[in-house]
């Protein structure tokens, strides 16, 4: 069975782990119940795919899975903002919002100017640095070398690093490995299926931590960006923090395991099973999107002299789904609070939008239908 390192005790007592030249020759025993799982994620990609290229306006689906994927990526790293703290935000809601949401907000950010970036460059070790730096521009971590991979040591859980869970490999041995990373992401010689290199890739990085915070993020990131650099995506349609947020415990293990003998194959298997299981939900929601939109819209139209602003409210819903009157006013234009207050009306009174805070003032205003698809309200 192929290894990628060794723990070596280091001159401190601690024993760090020494990768080996990355990939091994042979990296995967194939067996039949990992071809099977990788067959069923091919095939639940290309149900994605098959979204991607026949729904039109897949964009409205893209919307909020982005807003998502930032922020439960965050929430494994203990990030204690939520989707709903970032929605507010955005929509400039009068509530007391945590300060971490601007790290959402930066993982969007960061997500964005990769998925720009890899369309025209390569996926490099330059490009993944630039994204790092997005990531952590002003806030928690932004003063640990951002955007530079580390020169200090650095260890995964537990208070000291004696009692680490992990020992990531020593800087010495940082720039060495992701050399090799990069001549992996890059070699289309060595025949392996895209989705498992997808997985190689991001279990790989997270061995080496090559940098002092934001490693977890940037990891899961890597994979997106690699599948539609590859082509497998046009769009970032696949996100995996929520799978791995909802088998936090096992992604780790697996992860730990991926660094000892035949613990490979185990980690392949708990990505291919994220892989399905994602794709098929993220394609039955967004054919349910469609229908929710279809029908609202119909809804919408139906608003007399209302109607072509009721749809231009209704299209912002998809990606700013609570609301206040002010950003009602901002999205729609209208001057008039009580033409404003009346639209409103129309779209609770159609269950469109549903009153969150039971007040009479300062009232918000939630697309709950919408946020349920998602799991989100």
């Amino acid at each position: 069975m192929s290894k990628i390192g060794i723990f070596v005790k280091q001159p401190s007592g601690y024993k760090a782990f020494i990768p080996y030249p990355f990939p091994p020759k042979k990296i995967i025993e194939w067996d039949n119940s990992l071809i099977k799982l990788l067959s069923e994620s091919n095939l639940a990609i290309g149900r994605l795919k098959e979204i991607e290229n026949t729904v039109p306006d897949v964009d409205f689906f893209i919307f909020m899975y982005v807003k998502k994927e930032a922020a439960l990526s965050a929430q494994i790293e203990e990030t204690q903002a939520t989707i709903i703290d970032l929605l507010k935000s955005e929509a400039k809601i009068d509530d007391e919002i945590k300060s971490d949401v601007d790290e959402i907000k930066n993982y969007i950010t960061a997500m964005n100017y990769g998925i720009k970036r890899v369309k025209k460059l390569p996926l490099s070790l330059r490009l993944i640095r630039e994204i790092h730096q997005k990531l952590l521009i002003g806030v928690r971590g932004h003063y640990k070398s951002s955007g530079e991979f580390r020169r200090t040591q650095n260890w995964i859980g537990g208070p000291t690093i004696e009692t680490a869970v992990f020992v990531p490999p020593p800087p010495t041995e940082v720039i060495k490995a992701m050399s090799d990373l990069e001549r992996f992401i890059h070699n289309d010689s060595d025949n392996l299926p895209v989705l498992a290199k997808a997985g190689l890739i991001h279990a790989q990085f997270e061995t080496v931590h090559p940098f002092l915070d934001g490693n977890g993020r940037i990891g899961r990131l890597l994979i997106t960006l690699y599948l539609v650099n590859k082509g497998i995506l046009k769009r970032p349609l696949l996100y995996l923090s929520d799978f791995f947020k909802k088998h936090r415990q096992d992604y780790y293990d697996k992860l730990n395991l991926y660094r000892k003998e035949k613990g490979i194959e185990g980690w392949l298997r708990f990505f291919f099973e994220g892989v399905r299981t994602v794709a098929n939900e993220a394609a039955n929601t967004a054919l349910e999107i469609m229908k929710l939109r279809e029908r609202d819209t119909k809804i919408a139209a139906g608003f007399g002299r209302n109607a072509e602003t009721a749809l231009i409210l209704l299209d912002k819903l998809y990606s700013l789904p609570i609301v206040d009157w002010k950003a009602v006013a901002k999205i729609t234009g209208l001057s008039s609070k009580a033409n404003i207050n009346n639209l409103i009306k129309k779209f609770v009174k159609s269950k469109i939008l549903d009153e969150i805070t039971g007040k009479k003032k300062n009232r918000q205003f939630v697309y709950r239908r919408y946020l349920n698809l998602f799991s989100l309200f």
